[in-house]
């Protein structure tokens, strides 16, 4: 594992013509016209970025590191402030360092807080006992545990969970940081309210606690495939190692292709022959074939902002070493989780029809059934009148949305790639199940029990062959299903093959190209919808 140390730039890459990196030699005294343009410039790097940019000051647009005299670079950062102004974004310098004949700095660019803030979705896994729901209680909270469990109390969401300190449901905390990347969460005395997070947040981290122990696994693959996470983190015990779900856990990550960031927590309590010993097995892990990872262990902020930036090239993996009751670190990860990038583009998927995937249901007194779930596509107001389903025949219903919240926040709207609840009108809630969908009128209604995917059959003790059966994870699709077909005798680990699934017992909602993983036992495998066999046309109501 590695760790740089140098404070002077190396020469960069080549600008590019997209993304949300732009570098500027210098930025003093434009004319009127030229500040228009770079106005202009700047708002095209925020959309790339989903609201954030980063600007690197001194370097030349070949990624000659050139810099500027102290003086030149103060005017230079002037210049970014009243840019930013024009488009109601804030700036934060994250480090100056030395180039050829001057300094150089790169500075985060970030839009203020409004209504469609920046979400980033973080899954946080882990082996049972391994310190995630403290963490996720310490970063939440701005407190530090006592060693016995206090930090998490407050992410359970049952009384097993509080007694047994085991997260066997699906929890989710927020994180929100202001424009200049201050935590809006520690900036009162007493627990925030997710209303007031989100109110001062320009970004938000979502932070999805799932559970560490083998029987919660079926919970913890639909929280990965259901939930939609940016990236994963995974928290290792130092003094534990990579055991039990750690390598489980590792491997979906893997499969889904989701950026991995890895803390190693406990390290207050973990004598340093068994902490090297934790750290080799992780980056032999990673190093491996199926995942071909570079870990980097982040030391100081040089490594923060290299690691940020990188961590979406699927190279690199970010190592943390912890501790929640001393608060070793923590400083490095909250600085780090500030500068994660969102890389999901859902810009594109606004003007589809809707689709809105079910992953969760309530029934609250006073407003009625109420679904949580993510946008796949599409825009959906209050009063929208969508279709749910399919049931298990196949059929879909007319729902009115009635209120819409985000993040425990009322809206008015919600967008492509946006987490929200919506209040239905006229619907039961024994009537949803998971895996279910509320579309628009104008999208396609066809449901299907069978489908053919390309596989790749992750581990297998045996071979699989025809009739096999195995749980088929889509998005929040949960369901059995039977192999009917194949385009070989048997496959075993590491195999790949053609592969058509039947669903045991009613029609899903699928497309083409989407994800799938199944699994049965210890049997994982994942792949891709090739074709779908559509049994009938569903009926509109």
């Amino acid at each position: 594992m590695s760790s740089k140390e140098n404070n002077k730039v190396e020469k960069l890459d080549k600008e590019s013509d997209e993304g949300n990196i732009e570098y500027k030699l210098k930025l003093i005294d434009p004319t009127d016209t030229r500040f228009e343009h770079l106005v202009t410039q700047m708002k095209f790097r925020l959309q790339e970025g989903l609201g954030e940019a980063i600007y690197e000051i001194g370097i030349e647009d070949n990624g000659y590191p050139k810099g500027l005299s102290e003086k030149e670079l103060k005017l230079s950062i002037e210049t970014l402030k009243k840019m930013a102004k024009e488009l109601n974004a804030d700036i934060t310098i994250l480090r100056e360092r030395e180039g050829e004949i001057g300094k150089v700095a790169e500075v985060l660019v970030r839009r203020l807080a409004d209504e469609d803030f920046l979400e980033i979705r973080i899954a946080v896994v882990g082996n049972v006992d391994s310190g995630k729901s403290t963490l996720v209680g310490v970063l939440t909270q701005g407190k530090l545990d006592n060693g016995r469990g206090l930090a998490r109390v407050n992410v359970f969401r049952h009384k097993h969970e509080i007694e047994t300190g085991r997260t066997s449901s699906i929890s989710q905390q927020i994180m929100g940081y202001d424009s200049k990347g201050r935590i809006v969460n520690y900036e009162s005395l007493g627990e925030q309210s997710w209303t007031k997070i989100i109110e001062g947040s320009s970004k938000v981290l979502t932070f999805i606690d799932l559970g560490g122990h083998e029987k919660y696994l079926k919970t913890t693959l639909f929280g990965l495939t259901g939930h939609k996470p940016d990236y994963v983190l995974l928290v290792v015990g130092a003094n534990m190692g990579v055991v039990g779900m750690t390598k489980e856990h590792l491997g979906i990550a893997l499969a889904l292709k989701v950026p991995i960031i890895i803390v190693i927590s406990k390290i207050d309590i973990c004598p340093e022959h068994i902490l090297k010993q934790t750290q080799d097995n992780l980056a032999r892990l990673l190093k491996m074939p199926g995942s071909n990872k570079i870990p980097i262990i982040v030391r100081n902020e040089d490594d923060v902002v290299v690691s940020a930036k990188n961590l979406i090239s699927g190279r690199i993996s970010p190592v943390f070493l912890v501790s929640n009751v001393t608060g070793k670190n923590l400083d490095n990860l909250r600085k780090f989780l500030n500068l994660l990038p969102a890389h999901k583009k859902w810009d594109e998927f606004i003007d589809e029809p809707v689709e809105y995937q079910i992953d969760e249901t309530f029934s609250v007194t006073g407003v009625g059934t109420v679904v949580a779930g993510t946008l796949m596509s599409g825009t959906v107001t209050i009063d929208d009148e969508l279709l749910l389903g399919p049931d298990e025949f196949g059929n879909f219903q007319e729902a009115k949305i009635k209120s819409i919240q985000n993040k425990r926040l009322q809206v008015k709207r919600v967008v492509a790639g946006q987490t929200a609840t919506f209040a239905l009108r006229r619907i039961q809630r024994s009537a949803i199940r998971k895996g279910m969908v509320l579309l628009g009128k104008d999208a396609q209604f066809k449901v299907a029990k069978e489908f053919e995917a390309e596989v790749l059959v992750l581990y297998h003790s045996t071979t699989i062959q025809k009739n096999y059966q195995a749980v088929i994870h889509c998005g929040t699709i949960r369901q059995t299903a039977k192999i009917t077909k194949m385009n070989k005798e048997v496959i075993r680990t590491g195999d790949k093959a053609k592969v058509r699934f039947r669903f045991l017992y009613y029609p899903e909602f699928l497309k083409k190209n989407r994800q799938i993983l199944f699994r049965e036992g210890r049997t994982k495998g994942i792949g891709k919808i090739t074709k779908i066999f559509y049994d009938k046309l569903s009926s509109k109501p």
